[in-house]
């Protein structure tokens, strides 16, 4: 599904971002991963995207990455599109990474340089992007810009956009007034989807944003579908209440747990029967009380 508009397509909507699971010594539980597909499949989401922050790729050896991104090639099996991802490798490592990817069948490598010391200017990231194209439809990430501010990100788009590079769509990481500059100038040629959270989405939608990762996919699908029904009938309303009433008390419940979001969002798939809460030190995994509390606090916001 490499033609851009079966890409744009597949990012249309809400789509699920595959959290890495584990089990309780630190090892890949490749169960629980095939579990967390096939949920996230059968509730919808056109697209399984792998990324270095939700996929644990930070706690992740180069040879653990490969055998998630195979696992997750394999057992989607064509049912939906797969974007893999790199972490922080040169452009020499990321296009034999990029070869790899398109042998074993993935449709989009979803690129993210390193920039230690502000080492990278918009031409060698948009060379970097260039490059790596050449074998495989890229996504750019625009969380590598966030530390460089909006006018270095947007002149790296602008690079790109005139490199005529195999760039195939963007994941908006910075947010706010970036994003809408960002869409306004990138969509129509790139594929659009917001990163996490459906008021980023709504705050990009009307300048060009084909969809939005989602974390009520993976285990409460209808909200998902609740906000996607307003916005394709266009009742902005609706769409703000599905915000108000779901987002907003899930995410400030999560963002505020020990360990962070993340052993949130892990507890919430255990809770939900997905897959276990488990996370690699030095990771804060939930204890057995911290679950509990987890449970009332999800069922007294509507959501477990």
């Amino acid at each position: 599904m490499n033609d851009q508009k079966g890409i744009s397509e597949s990012l249309t909507g809400p789509v699920a971002s595959v959290r890495t699971p584990f089990l309780r010594d630190g090892s890949i539980d490749f169960d629980g991963l095939r579990r967390q597909i096939d949920f996230d499949i059968t509730a919808g989401s056109r697209t399984l995207m792998l990324t270095a922050g939700d996929s644990h790729y930070f706690v992740l050896s180069d040879r653990e990455i490969a055998e998630i991104t195979r696992a997750t090639v394999e057992h989607v099996n064509r049912r939906a599109m797969v974007i893999a991802a790199d972490r922080h490798f040169n452009t020499h490592q990321a296009v034999s990474f990029a070869k790899y990817c398109t042998q074993i069948g993935a449709d989009v490598l979803m690129v993210m340089p390193p920039d230690w010391g502000g080492s990278c200017t918009p031409e060698t990231l948009a060379a970097h992007y260039s490059t790596i194209a050449k074998h495989i439809p890229v996504m750019i990430v625009t969380n590598v810009f966030i530390p460089r501010g909006e006018a270095f990100g947007m002149r790296t788009l602008e690079k790109t956009l005139a490199s005529n590079a195999n760039v195939v769509a963007v994941k908006d990481d910075m947010c706010g007034a970036f994003a809408r500059k960002m869409a306004l100038k990138v969509h129509g040629e790139w594929a659009v989807i917001s990163g996490g959270q459906k008021q980023n989405h709504l705050n990009t939608y009307p300048y060009g944003c084909d969809g939005y990762l989602s974390s009520f996919i993976s285990f409460r699908p209808e909200i998902s579908r609740r906000y996607w029904s307003a916005i394709e009938s266009n009742s902005i309303p609706d769409a703000v209440a599905v915000i108000r009433d779901y987002d907003f008390p899930f995410f400030n419940l999560v963002s505020g747990i020990k360990g962070g979001f993340d052993a949130g969002i892990h507890g919430t798939l255990e809770l939900f029967g997905i897959c276990s809460r488990w996370r690699r030190s030095p990771y804060h995994t939930l204890s057995d009380v911290e679950m509990e509390q987890l449970k009332d606090a999800l069922e007294n916001i509507g959501i477990l």
